[in-house]
């Protein structure tokens, strides 16, 4: 593999897609140098200005008129977090794609939350402890207000045990299945009672009398725990860093999953998670995944915008609109994932309604960058396409029919379309 093709394959993992003036970038500054600054950490942006959750501050007794009004306004908050959002996965840098892999891990969907504010609250904290140890980033998770209204926190009580989050903090954002028993579920569920979110404050707190102080017996060890106790244990597991390790290899490098020793090797980096993505990176076996990942929806329009100058922040309301229509119809929106498991990873991307859908977001994106496609009319413009693209090369087959293409924005199309730019 090339030097130029190693950092492309770099680039495309860390980030939402990276441009050409990008690649160029990290090849004069060599693969070491790239990755380091990829995954330095980044401030905490100022948040967008929501307002208060108007359902929240809905005086009692309020008339149906008044929820009604109050839920449109809750709507358009979730789409102003969503396309803030947006405009900044369209900046440079590996933070916001870290973000969104700790949204999909940390699977909460505004649906059922139903407030902004929280899930601004949420991701602000995956940005906050994401890229560090593990420990801290998990402590917080279980108080996360989002999370335990997703997961029915503030119904489990000391009288009547809700065993939802245990579950799903053990299964399918620490461990994974075959790490602990059902009895640990309900002593984790145990530990978590009592935890009630005010949504007027956003802020979840312990209330004592719904708590179950007494003592249990957790993933073999007994004692009285609190959350924090809990989240230690979790992240001390020895099953924890495979799990992650894990994990991570499906989102950043192939859907199919590392072997028993890629995981081994990763998960030798430790707690940290910017270590293990570093790890991850350097493997002996990062490099073969190249042309191995199909890319999810938010990634295929994020790094199209990207390698297209599109200034997402600067886009009107029609354009604003086009871009959420497309997340809808290419079935992933952020801030709504389809359960508690995330989004699915890999060819569940290259259905016959995705390849369609696909192919009229590309005519829909085009659109938005004409400046882009009027690089595309020279003799050269195949190759042109592929370094906009950053696409290594194209089959003979994509290369018969981007030829065809008389129209400059058909062209780009096309190429936005391919199985090539689909799969990276």
């Amino acid at each position: 593999m090339t030097d130029r093709r190693a950092l492309s394959h770099l680039l495309r993992r860390l980030t939402f897609g990276p441009t050409s003036a990008e690649v160029d970038a990290a090849v004069r500054a060599g693969y070491d140098a790239t990755l380091t600054g990829l995954l330095r950490s980044a401030p905490l942006p100022a948040p967008p200005d929501l307002g208060a959750d108007p359902v929240a501050r809905l005086p009692t007794g309020a008339g149906r008129d008044q929820r009604q009004a109050a839920r449109r306004e809750q709507s358009e908050q979730v789409t102003a977090l969503t396309r803030w959002w947006l405009a900044r996965m369209a900046g440079p840098g590996a933070a916001e794609k870290l973000t969104f892999f700790w949204h999909g891990h940390w699977a909460t969907s505004v649906r059922k939350v139903r407030s902004a504010q929280l899930m601004l609250t949420q991701q602000q904290t995956l940005r906050r402890y994401g890229s560090g140890d593990t420990g801290p980033l998990v402590r917080a998770m279980v108080r996360d207000p989002a999370l335990i209204l997703w997961l029915d926190g503030q119904k489990n009580i000391r009288r009547a045990p809700n065993e939802n989050l245990a579950r799903e903090l053990m299964e399918l954002f620490t461990l994974g299945l075959g790490a602990y028993t059902e009895n640990d579920v309900k002593a984790g569920a145990r530990v978590l009672t009592g935890w009630q979110v005010d949504r007027a404050t956003g802020v979840a707190t312990l209330a004592p009398k719904r708590h179950d102080d007494r003592p249990v017996t957790l993933l073999g060890r007994t004692g009285a725990w609190d959350v924090d106790a809990y989240a230690d244990q979790l992240v001390r597991h020895e099953a924890h860093l495979p799990f992650l390790a894990g994990r991570l290899w499906v989102r950043y490098a192939a859907a199919t999953g590392p072997s028993a020793d890629t995981v081994a090797r990763i998960a030798a980096a430790g707690r940290n998670t910017t270590a293990l993505l570093s790890a991850l990176c350097r493997d002996p076996d990062f490099a073969a995944t190249d042309g191995r990942q199909v890319k999810q929806p938010v990634e295929w329009l994020i790094g199209a915008l990207r390698q297209l100058s599109v200034n997402v922040a600067g886009l009107g309301e029609q354009p604003q609109q086009r871009l959420m229509k497309i997340l809808r119809g290419l079935g992933q929106v952020p801030l709504r994932p389809p359960s508690v498991g995330g989004w699915p990873a890999g060819e569940a991307w290259l259905t016959t309604a995705t390849t369609l859908a696909r192919l009229q977001a590309a005519q829909t994106v085009a659109a938005l960058a004409p400046a882009a496609a009027d690089r595309l009319t020279g003799a050269d413009r195949i190759e042109a396409l592929a370094d906009l693209l950053v696409v290594n090369t194209w089959t003979a087959g994509t290369r018969e029919a981007l030829q065809s293409a008389k129209d400059p924005l058909r062209l780009l199309a096309l190429g936005l379309s391919s199985p090539e730019y689909a799969v990276h």
